[in-house]
């Protein structure tokens, strides 16, 4: 099983904890993993010019701007499982994973049936964090496997909350009991 977790906070913090811990769950659970700080890459915005449509659901995966989404896109289509992991900011996805998702158009009929998970670290308020996670495995048909939400406001908080490591290590095993539903690859 291959697992792509996405991190998309601009910062070293909560979000990247939760997402550390669960893809160690995984690898020490068989899994072959790889985790993307997108602040460590160059992911620009969507021009929204459709360019990327060409080829209807065999799409290559192909956008006009060039930049680090052209490497992106092979993990992506080669992962069983990809996990988004979001800080919660005005109760919504953090820019940089909006971003990212946007930036998914150029592959999203070859991730129908793909697993997803969703990580998430607010302050104060879950706002539309998971919803709109849901959303985007419902969208692109992909099969929801299940999620971690926690409140947490300065790096280093998450790791001290009771209990969050077990929740983290059920989604584990939930990830790697899943299976991909027959003929979706």
């Amino acid at each position: 099983m291959k697992v792509i977790g996405i991190c998309g906070s601009p910062r070293r913090g909560n979000t990247e904890w939760l997402l550390e811990t669960l893809m160690r769950e995984l690898a020490e659970g068989g899994a072959e993993t790889e985790t993307l700080l997108l602040r460590k890459i160059d992911v620009g915005m969507c021009r929204g010019c459709l360019a990327c449509e060409k080829g209807g659901k065999m799409r290559k995966g192909d956008c006009v701007t060039k930049d680090d989404m052209a490497a992106v896109y092979p993990k992506l289509l080669a992962a069983d499982v990809i996990v988004l992991a979001t800080p919660g900011y005005m109760g919504m996805l953090s820019g940089l994973l909006k971003n990212f998702l946007d930036r998914t158009c150029a592959v999203w009929p070859r991730l129908e049936g793909k697993r997803l998970a969703g990580l998430a670290v607010a302050e104060e308020t879950t706002g539309q964090v998971m919803a709109n996670l849901r959303y985007y495995a419902r969208l692109l048909k992909m099969q929801w496997v299940g999620s971690v939400f926690t409140f947490a406001k300065l790096p280093g908080d998450a790791a001290k909350k009771p209990g969050l490591e077990r929740r983290i290590r059920r989604l584990a095993q939930k990830i790697l009991a899943s299976e991909t539903p027959a003929g979706k690859r």
